[in-house]
């Protein structure tokens, strides 16, 4: 039998190989990162020649428009929805980029084509350009557009989650900026409130790796709204709640289509303003976003919540749409 000297030694040459493997992971992801290819201003580039100008209104203001989308199988889950909402943010920011939908779609996949990628996130990214150095934009623009995917697992039935594990969630005084300053329907390149968000999280440890998974914004108010790059769902007593989009909240495509599923099964579901507490004590508790799909919530200020059937239940109706959409026969590619 060993003693407690060997086993020790043992565990270090383990912790050794771990490290060797992490670093070899590492190294293996940036040489993927290299080989990647972005399409930029109508072009097909490598990763390491993608650029964009310093003058650049979406590098100096963060003045432009976005869109993360999931390709399933080569489709691009509600490209109309995110079509839509990319031309509202855009009416919002009195930005005419002169480009169609046929266009912006044409880009998307000549991306995925390029990667390889059947599975994937994709962003698109439209700002208004270079302008001149001033505040006031120009009302000609020349877009600058640029497409980027990164390989994601099969979703659908035979799905593997994106995320390690329910998220813990805490709670930030950083505020939610109100709608009638900044469109909150608008998904722009400003994303200052959730960076803030986040930094505060990584503060509040004292340098502690242990850090949340995401935070929980509040308004004005102290009503919640949402998380920096999610959407809130919790269940009281058999009822689904969600904050309301007539607050200062994103109307997240993947809230509608919870939402959808939710009104086909029958659930009772209630759009509201609520205080942290509430759903602190709720039963079960999860977050929507395009790549997490949906992710219950472990601890929220570190009271345990969890999943439970509800949520289970519009997971996997939301994995049968997925499946049905862009997996199935009449899968639109």
């Amino acid at each position: 039998m060993a003693d407690r000297d060997d086993e020790a030694g043992s565990e270090g040459v383990h912790e050794h190989e771990r490290g060797h493997e992490h670093e070899r992971g590492h190294e293996q992801e940036q040489e993927r990162e290299r080989e990647r290819v972005y399409h930029v201003d109508g072009d097909l580039v490598p990763a390491d020649e993608a650029t964009v100008s310093v003058d650049d209104r979406g590098f100096r203001y963060g003045d432009g428009a976005f869109e993360t989308m999931r390709a399933y199988g080569g489709t691009i889950f509600e490209w109309d929805a995110h079509l839509a909402r990319l031309e509202r943010t855009c009416d919002a920011l009195a930005l005419d980029h002169g480009l169609t939908g046929t266009d912006l779609r044409s880009r998307i996949d000549e991306t995925l084509e390029a990667n390889g990628l059947a599975d994937a996130s994709v962003r698109l990214s439209i700002t208004r350009g270079v302008q001149p150095g001033k505040l006031t934009p120009a009302p000609e623009v020349d877009p600058t557009v640029v497409v980027y995917a990164s390989p994601l697992p099969r979703g659908g039935l035979e799905s593997t989650s994106v995320w390690d594990g329910p998220a813990t969630v805490q709670t930030v005084e950083t505020r939610a900026v109100p709608d009638a300053s900044i469109p909150a329907a608008a998904k722009t390149h400003n994303y200052l409130t959730g960076i803030l968000a986040r930094v505060e999280l990584r503060s509040d440890r004292d340098g502690e790796t242990d850090v949340a998974d995401e935070a929980l914004v509040r308004d004005l108010e102290g009503y919640v709204t949402e998380g920096t790059t999610s959407t809130l769902f919790f269940v009281r007593d058999g009822v689904l709640h969600t904050p309301s989009t007539e607050r200062d909240v994103l109307p997240g495509i993947t809230r509608r289509i919870v939402l959808e599923l939710a009104t086909e099964e029958g659930l009772a579901v209630r759009e509201g303003a609520y205080e942290v507490d509430t759903v602190r004590d709720a039963d079960e508790a999860f977050l929507t976003n395009r790549t997490w799909e949906l992710r219950p919530i472990a601890t929220l200020d570190g009271h345990d919540i969890g999943s439970g059937p509800i949520t289970d239940l519009l997971s996997r109706r939301y994995d049968e749409r997925v499946e049905r959409v862009c997996y199935g026969d009449s899968a639109e590619k």
